[in-house]
């Protein structure tokens, strides 16, 4: 490393010891032109590694990171046989880094599965060449769960930057798509993977733009379609391509028309067809989400709502886990609280205290059919006074106890 060491590249030496070594996951430094400052892979890895990141255009993909105005949380970039990278950035005052975590695999690749998806980079005979030497060291490839691996990339962003970004930071991140064979997997397992994306498609239905938190569970813990095959970006795709369909008509439950849900659909899938990298397709896949959920709150928006009650409303759904004070939502629309309460009741029917009761009940059933969380986790997430006030606002809501609930709908 250069004897000017910059915080970044001390940073990355830290790195190093939070970092297990039988994950083999290396941090790499470039500038913001792409060239090599540094590296903490093997001296026998590092040039196959190298030119792998350059070859299938991760190069190519910092350059455009590094002159992104908006480029403070960490990406996953990805390629089209399965190698995946993530990138953070970071700003002195006389050096631009970036930083690139990586590579892995999500599952262990074979000889068999790469050859077809490397044929269009191998035409040369260096590249050529460099395919032999990759082959050579599959085996050492490193290779770990997508939930893993982005844990690491976040504790490398956290530590290089100073933030604390949590998992939804990764919102172009690969959705756990192609993350390997179908092993022997326990049925409590796909049951819980089941039910979380059975929350996730209720959240489509609904039209609930707070979804970022579902959305995450369901990446962290979802494999995707356990189909095997010789090219590694047809898994993605096929996953993808499932993953749309099911959201399309999870759209149209929730009151999108055919004639919008169909076609929207159908642009997606052929976007998804027309991709040949597994980063752009985790993106593609996230904005898929996001505009169909998107879709169906604003069929779900009450026309008789003016703007400033549409406005609370809005800022309560994203808010449900903190205090929502009268106050605030007052201060932000510009009224004082009797009046807004006052109008708030009028408009809605209900009073503003009863609408954020009911709000949070709602988000607490998505918890208690999709996670594993404790009803005082569970509680203490949706920023209730007490355990006891959330069972019995839960009770009067529903008629169930949230142990009750969880015991006839969700994973308990």
């Amino acid at each position: 490393m250069d004897q000017q060491m910059t915080r970044g590249e001390q940073n990355l030496l830290l790195l190093q010891s939070l970092i297990s070594r039988d994950e083999k996951l290396y941090v790499w430094c470039y500038d913001a032109e792409g060239q090599f400052v540094a590296s903490s892979c093997p001296e026998e890895e590092r040039e196959v590694l190298e030119q792998a990141f350059v070859i299938l255009g991760g190069r190519e993909k910092l350059l455009q990171y590094a002159g992104e105005k908006d480029n403070t949380s960490p990406r996953i970039i990805g390629s089209a046989i399965g190698m995946q990278w993530a990138l953070s950035y970071e700003s002195e005052r006389s050096r631009r880094l970036i930083f690139v975590i990586g590579p892995v695999f999500y599952t262990a690749p074979t000889e068999r599965q790469l050859r077809p998806a490397l044929r269009p980079y191998t035409h040369s005979r260096e590249n050529a060449a460099w395919s032999v030497e990759l082959f050579r060291h599959l085996p050492e490839l490193p290779v770990m769960s997508y939930a893993i691996f982005t844990r690491y990339v976040l504790l490398v962003h956290n530590t290089l930057t100073g933030q604390q970004l949590g998992l939804d930071a990764l919102v172009d991140g690969d959705p756990g798509h192609g993350q390997g064979p179908a092993g022997p997997v326990l049925q409590r397992d796909r049951n819980k993977i089941y039910l979380a994306e059975r929350a996730m498609l209720q959240m489509v239905r609904n039209g609930d733009i707070n979804y970022q938190g579902i959305f995450q569970n369901v990446v962290s813990g979802s494999p995707g379609v356990p189909i095997q095959g010789q090219d590694p970006l047809r898994q993605v795709k096929t996953s993808i391509i499932v993953f749309t369909s099911l959201v399309c008509r999870a759209a149209m439950e929730g009151g999108l028309s055919p004639e919008i849900a169909y076609p929207l659909g159908d642009s997606y899938i052929q976007s998804v067809e027309d991709c040949r990298d597994s980063g752009e397709l985790s993106a593609l896949a996230h904005t898929m989400y996001h505009d169909f959920i998107y879709r169906v709150h604003h069929l779900r928006v009450n026309p008789n709502y003016s703007h400033a009650i549409q406005k609370c409303c809005d800022y309560i759904e994203l808010s449900l886990d903190r205090k929502i004070r009268t106050e605030d939502l007052a201060a932000l629309v510009g009224y004082t609280e009797y009046y807004l309460t006052e109008k708030f009741k009028k408009e809605t029917g209900q009073s503003l205290s009863s609408y954020i009761r009911y709000a949070k009940v709602e988000r607490a059933k998505v918890l208690l059919e999709s996670t594993e969380l404790s009803i005082r986790e569970i509680a203490e997430q949706l920023a209730f006074n007490t355990v006891n006030y959330f069972i019995q606002s839960f009770r009067d809501t529903t008629g169930y106890s949230p142990a009750q609930y969880r015991k006839r709908f969700g994973a308990g």
